[in-house]
């Protein structure tokens, strides 16, 4: 006997994403199923606090939970040039976790999904099935069986790679004595920090209103930092770039993303799939994974609906990664100036495409266009090479 049709294991954007999906109209209205949602004990394995963003038009299935969104994009060079871009009518959008965890909790409540804590210890696949076992917090053994399996938990490390970095960061929200943001204007990127001998690095800063606002240092390398070193450098962003004055640090988050040209399995057993993360939906030249594991989860929960077996097609596709690969490889070996780079393609491909371009969705023709603005030749010499490297496990 099965304890439910599908187990969905972690609580993140994915997974939650894909309970809600599994168990509302589109699949509930064809297929009834009982799906469970495993997910870990609070403390060491459950993730903070956090943002993920994202770019669609207005109307978008999140709007509800959405804690902020912008109109206007900019990136600003070494040199203090500011390039703003109106994309519209796509808009830059920000949903904090919590949000959308509370509200997804709601959601799943209403629809009867089933929800368990518990630390997975691992998933096999069992005659008609899968079964994932594990323990509670309290020690006892939790086993569950089901038709199929989707696990979000992400990787140790990135599989085998030619190139690996790290996006590592850290984001201040602050709230000023005095009016110091724009509101109406996202800083993807500004390049007026200190470089990194190795990478690069950028200050992103997400106004909240005209006193608050998310402010992050982030860097493309291959360690991360120490803590103090990330506080000393936002310390300088913020007091020396945008010479904000007193302020006071609200609440604080932080993370690490693999930059990758690694390759991620679709399917771990016959009836066990990777998903968000673990699935490949972060973009490894980008690290933006939220749009891409909506269309993943989406894709699956059409699968189950139809009676398919869910086997969701790879978030990015083929051309976009080799095209991130090339990036990648071009930017690890200091072949070509990443701030240079940035600020240039923002400067000159239209915002639309070159959103649409970084979420992958962009056609040979429009990949190409892109792929022209930037450094030919550094850029053909890695595309060359890139077959010839051979493809190595990173550190944890």
């Amino acid at each position: 006997m099965r304890d439910a049709d599908v187990v969905v294991i972690g609580g993140g954007a994915a997974g939650l994403s894909l309970a809600r999906r599994l168990t509302g109209p589109l699949v509930r209205n064809r297929r009834p199923l009982t799906v469970a949602l495993v997910d870990a004990p609070p403390g060491a394995l459950r993730p903070p606090p956090r943002t993920w963003c994202y770019w669609e038009a207005p109307g978008g299935e999140y709007d509800g939970v959405v804690h902020a969104d912008w109109g206007r994009l900019r990136v600003t060079g070494a040199d203090g040039t500011a390039v703003v871009r109106d994309p519209g009518p796509l808009r830059y959008k920000m949903i904090r976790s919590v949000d959308f965890e509370r509200w997804a909790g709601v959601e799943l409540a209403r629809s009867g999904c089933l929800r368990h804590e518990a630390v997975v210890e691992s998933v096999r696949d069992v005659p008609g099935g899968a079964e994932v076992c594990g323990h509670d917090d309290r020690g006892a053994p939790v086993r569950l069986l089901a038709r199929w399996v989707f696990d979000s938990r992400p990787p140790e490390r990135p599989g085998p790679a030619r190139t690996t970095l790290l996006q590592h960061f850290r984001g201040w929200f602050v709230r000023t004595s005095r009016p110091a943001f724009e509101p109406g204007v996202a800083d993807l990127m500004d390049f007026r920090v200190p470089q990194p001998r190795h990478g690069l690095a950028f200050g992103y800063v997400l106004p909240l209103g005209r006193r608050e606002a998310l402010v992050e240092y982030t860097e493309f390398s291959a360690k991360v930092l120490d803590g103090a070193s990330y506080d000393h450098a936002l310390t300088l962003y913020a007091a020396e770039v945008l010479r904000l004055g007193e302020f006071e640090v609200t609440a604080v988050e932080e993370g690490v993303i693999a930059m990758a040209d690694a390759r991620f399995p679709r399917r771990t057993g016959r009836s066990v799939f990777p998903i968000g993360v673990a699935g490949g939906a972060t973009r490894p030249a980008t690290g933006y994974s939220f749009a891409a594991a909506q269309r993943q989860t989406r894709a699956i929960a059409v699968a189950i609906a139809q009676g398919r077996t869910p086997l969701a097609p790879a978030p990015h596709a083929a051309r976009a990664r080799a095209m991130d690969a090339v990036l990648l490889r071009a930017l690890d070996t200091g072949r070509v100036d990443g701030a240079a780079l940035f600020t240039g393609l923002f400067g000159t491909v239209p915002a639309r495409r070159l959103l649409r371009f970084l979420d992958g969705r962009t056609n040979a023709l429009e990949d190409i266009a892109v792929g022209l603005r930037t450094p030919a030749r550094p850029m053909l010499r890695t595309a060359l090479e890139l077959p010839f490297l051979p493809r190595r496990q990173a550190g944890p």
